[in-house]
């Protein structure tokens, strides 16, 4: 079943649940053969239930000792865009949506999201454009985050967010 896995780590992000879950977005994704969204919604205090998104069979937890499995068995990422869940989605070669939350201060979320944007590895949006972004996304043009190279990433990290 073709499958869009949704991550907020640990934080709350109940802007990306909601929008992700609304009925355009679930048309959206239903639009392009997805069947399943599969939720981790962290901290967030807006838990959807089965009948809030019934275009597609949903499943929500907040917490697991590892999501790894989850993002094999995912067809698309969607995640905040924490370092930590960017780069264990691009670690699992999967097609990543980053959502940056755009309401936080000092945001390097940004900065991490369009550099790898800049270098082809995901696409990135806010929550206001999410909608329209899973009706236009081309995940053909991503290309994969090279493997097993923590000190390139950490170094990368260092750059964006100006320790570097």
């Amino acid at each position: 079943m073709k499958t869009v896995f949704v991550t907020v780590g640990t934080t709350k992000f109940d802007e990306l649940i909601e929008t992700v879950t609304c009925s355009e977005a679930a048309k959206a994704l239903k639009a392009r053969g997805y069947k399943r969204l599969l939720l981790q919604i962290g901290r967030g205090s807006f838990f959807p239930d089965a009948d809030s998104c019934p275009e597609l069979k949903l499943e929500v937890f907040r917490f697991k000792d590892s999501i790894a499995e989850d993002m094999k068995q995912a067809d698309l990422v969607i995640s905040h865009a924490g370092a930590g869940s960017c780069l264990e989605a691009l670690g699992a070669g999967k097609p990543l949506l980053v959502v940056v939350n755009d309401k936080l201060m000092d945001n390097h979320q940004l900065e991490l999201a369009r550099q790898l944007h800049t270098d082809h590895h995901l696409l990135y949006c806010t929550c206001s454009s999410l909608t329209e972004t899973l009706k236009t996304m081309d995940l053909s043009v991503l290309q994969p985050f090279p493997p097993g190279q923590p000190k390139t990433f950490a170094d990368f990290l260092d750059k964006v967010v100006g320790l570097k």
